[in-house]
């Protein structure tokens, strides 16, 4: 990676450029990181460190919904209050945060850590869905809930689970699309726009 920076201290190039490999960190930023990284206390930095060695060596994925946990199986999965006859499919362990924010939803997830791309090398079988399958046959579920995101890859995996569901008499839904709340017509787009129309509900 070049900084083009002047000659640097090799510890502070190497945290530059870990920082560096981070998604959505550009050089620029990897460099006032790493900079107030060098400005903080010793005690809060080594916080940070043990912080970030504990999700490495303490999480684990649930062995029922795929969700990170520390414990197995997660709170999420324990909890007696959940619906065990709703999954709610997602694609990211973020998306179920998401979808608690909302106060809800109350039934189980099922985390697929990814959706079917092609284009990535990303098949199917890259994906926790033998795990759902396997889920789906004690007959307590009723109702699958696709809440993979609107897109060109989250809609071919939620149609290929649809594929794969349907069969075993399972109801499998999707989640609506349309208008953001406070959102003005003339700066929406058509697709969203078209969904909105499809998913229109009576007054």
């Amino acid at each position: 990676m070049n900084l083009n920076f002047p000659p640097l201290a090799e510890p502070v190039a190497r945290l530059m450029e870990e920082f560096h490999k981070l998604p959505g960190i550009g050089p620029k930023s990897a460099a006032r990181l790493t900079y107030f990284l060098l400005r903080m206390p010793e005690s809060q930095a080594k916080a940070l460190a043990e912080a970030i060695l504990a999700v490495k060596e303490k999480i684990i994925l649930c062995s029922i919904c795929q969700n990170l946990t520390d414990a197995d199986p997660c709170s999420l999965c324990h909890g007696e209050t959940r619906d065990p006859s709703i999954i709610c499919v997602v694609e990211e362990p973020l998306d179920i945060l998401a979808l608690e924010r909302t106060r809800g939803y109350k039934g189980h997830y099922h985390v697929l850590h990814g959706v079917i791309s092609p284009m990535d090398g990303i098949g199917p079988d890259d994906l926790k869905i033998k795990e759902l399958l396997a889920r789906l046959q004690g007959g307590t579920v009723q109702e699958v809930i696709l809440a993979t995101n609107p897109n060109l890859e989250g809609e071919a995996t939620a149609m290929y689970l649809q594929r794969l569901i349907a069969p075993l008499g399972i109801r499998v839904t999707r989640l609506a699309r349309g208008l953001p709340v406070g959102g003005d017509l003339e700066y929406t787009d058509e697709v969203t726009l078209t969904r909105a129309l499809e998913g229109r509900q009576e007054l």
